[in-house]
């Protein structure tokens, strides 16, 4: 039998056909791409570690990653029978703690003397300066002779960036003798919770900024 095809059916059909080739033709959509998951920002870190445009050297950003999160600059529960503002350097565990009241301390992570230039002891701090000169000891050159043309004769090298002094330095003294041995900052920030220097204590250099600010020349330093 015959089924008749009503002019209203052909156009709904034709119509549908119509639609079926413009799906067809339509271009896929595609998903989006996955957005990379961007760490968080540690704004403590960019507050203690970040640039220092305004330095007399500008000061570079420290890198996350060279610095041990253990050694960055923290308030810490602190008991010391030392007065407060003393310097107490823990050469067993590779920290600095300034002594504060209500038994906290200010810590720091520092790089320490290689073996053969440890010291140890009981001093002060006689006076401190910020982007020293540095002036190798008569001891060094000898070891070192290429470090002549820094002298004290010579002047001593320039304050800057690459001085091994940094950007402030705190000179340690036992009565009226100088001991040799400084508090000073680093451009080598890899080098920090390592005996690498020549006995001296050192520190990122926005950390010994920081720590230049709160000690009072004659403070006690204590390194054990």
């Amino acid at each position: 039998m015959t089924r008749n095809v009503t002019r209203r059916q052909a156009l709904s059909g034709g119509l549908a056909m119509v639609g079926l080739a413009l799906a067809g033709c339509s271009p896929t959509r595609t998903a989006p791409a996955p957005q990379p998951v961007r760490p968080p920002v540690d704004r403590d870190f960019i507050l203690n570690y970040g640039s220092r445009p305004n330095e007399e050297f500008p000061l570079p950003a420290i890198d996350p990653k060279v610095l041990e999160p253990k050694f960055r600059r923290m308030r810490v529960a602190y008991q010391s029978n030392e007065d407060d503002g003393t310097i107490i350097v823990d050469t067993s565990s590779f920290y600095l703690y300034l002594v504060e009241p209500s038994g906290t301390a200010m810590r720091y992570g520092v790089g320490l003397g290689r073996q053969g230039f440890e010291w140890s002891g009981r001093a002060r701090v006689a006076w401190k300066r910020p982007w020293p000169t540095w002036t190798p000891p008569a001891e060094m050159i000898a070891r070192e002779p290429h470090l002549e043309k820094y002298s004290a004769e010579n002047g001593g090298m320039e304050p800057g960036l690459g001085n091994p002094l940094g950007a402030r330095a705190l000179y340690i003294f036992q009565g009226n003798v100088d001991t040799l041995y400084r508090l000073h900052g680093t451009n080598e920030p890899a080098s920090i919770g390592k005996a690498v220097s020549s006995g001296c204590v050192r520190l990122i250099n926005q950390d010994v900024i920081d720590l230049y600010d709160r000690v009072r020349p004659g403070a006690k330093i204590v390194v054990t």
